[in-house]
């Protein structure tokens, strides 16, 4: 018995080597191939999913100041803004979408002006808001949804109607990476930061009870200047980044140096810019512009242009009197500046 077990032991061990699958191949060979059709089917997993977009993305957070995707990766959001829906809601289609997604857009901004015959008077505005924000997370985009205070100044004027609208937005899109929030465009005047502070902790509050993931972009003084007051006092949401807006034939150096005295403080997101005067109107100023991006690229500072209409001002992205939807052929200057940008960053990163 005990030489018939050691003769089995002698057979089993010299099998080992040369193991057959139960087609004849020998099982190494097998195992080869089955890793050979794992490493490319990732491959193209990964070739299809890994992009610039909501379905590679995912949620995003923030990390050193800097905004991060659902894999810890840093990401940069590039886009454009609506001007106000209230008056140029043609502009915002899905086929415009497509083509500036096509160039690298991944954010679209909805501006729904508070006060100039928007929401505070027209509240069927919100319909709006939602029927294009469901089309953009329809198209795999990320839409940030402005509470567009410019003339009514002060934040705080509003504060209630604020929460009221914020309540039901965040509720409505509470399990939506897409959507992030801009809960004051512009404050300007005599509002202070401790104001805007003290607005932004109420509505913040009412919008992580529906949504507690959910990026939240909060504007400073000075028409959204003024970082550096927020960088003195930032408010304790880690998920709060805070709006600095810019337009580059007015604002120049001592703007960009400002931010740059912030950068590692406090995540700024650059919301609103335009390439012309700070009026929106004036000439454009292609050498400024070209830095202030270059520098946002640099520090990985998402930004969104100002903004897809046909108005008859510098800023406009096509040329007055042209036609709603996007073509070469109506692009303003500004608007051919921004295609320019876009299609360059969306490859080079």
């Amino acid at each position: 018995l005990r030489i018939l077990v050691i003769i089995g032991l002698i057979f089993m061990i010299s099998g080992c080597g040369t193991k057959k699958s139960d087609k004849g191949e020998n099982i190494d060979v097998v195992t080869k191939n089955a890793v050979s059709e794992v490493t490319t089917t990732k491959k193209k997993y990964n070739d299809l999913v890994k992009n610039n977009f909501v379905s590679y993305n995912g949620n995003l957070s923030i990390k050193n100041n800097k905004l991060i995707n659902q894999y810890d990766e840093i990401v940069s959001l590039r886009g454009i803004s609506s001007h106000g829906l209230q008056w140029f809601p043609e502009f915002v289609s899905e086929k415009n979408i497509k083509i500036i997604k096509n160039w690298g857009a991944n954010v679209f901004r909805l501006a729904m002006y508070t006060d100039e015959g928007g929401y505070l008077s027209n509240h069927s505005l919100k319909d709006k808001v939602y029927e294009m924000a469901d089309m953009l997370i329809k198209n795999d985009m990320y839409v940030i949804i402005d509470w567009h205070i410019l003339h009514d100044n002060n934040p705080l004027n509003h504060l209630e109607e604020a929460k009221a609208f914020f309540e039901e937005v965040s509720a409505k899109y509470k399990d939506t990476p897409n959507v992030l929030y801009e809960i004051c465009n512009e404050p300007n005047g005599s509002t202070s930061w401790d104001d805007v502070y003290k607005y932004a902790e109420e509505v913040i509050a009412v919008i992580r009870k529906n949504s507690p993931k959910s990026i939240i972009i909060v504007g400073t003084p000075t028409w959204s200047q003024d970082v550096d007051k927020a960088a003195l006092k930032p408010l304790s949401d880690k998920l709060v980044m805070y709006a600095l807006h810019f337009y580059s034939g007015t604002h120049k150096d001592d703007l960009r140096n400002r931010l740059n005295s912030v950068v590692d403080k406090i995540p700024v997101f650059v919301s609103e810019f335009g390439v012309t005067e700070a009026s929106g109107n004036g000439n454009i100023d292609t050498v400024e512009t070209k830095k202030w991006i270059e520098y946002l690229e640099k520090n990985s500072i998402s930004w969104v242009n100002w903004s897809l209409t046909n108005k008859n001002e510098g800023a406009s992205f096509l040329l007055p009197n042209s036609s709603n939807i996007i073509s070469d052929e109506y692009l303003s200057k500004s608007g051919k500046l921004i295609k320019e940008m876009l299609e360059f960053y969306s490859v080079s990163k």
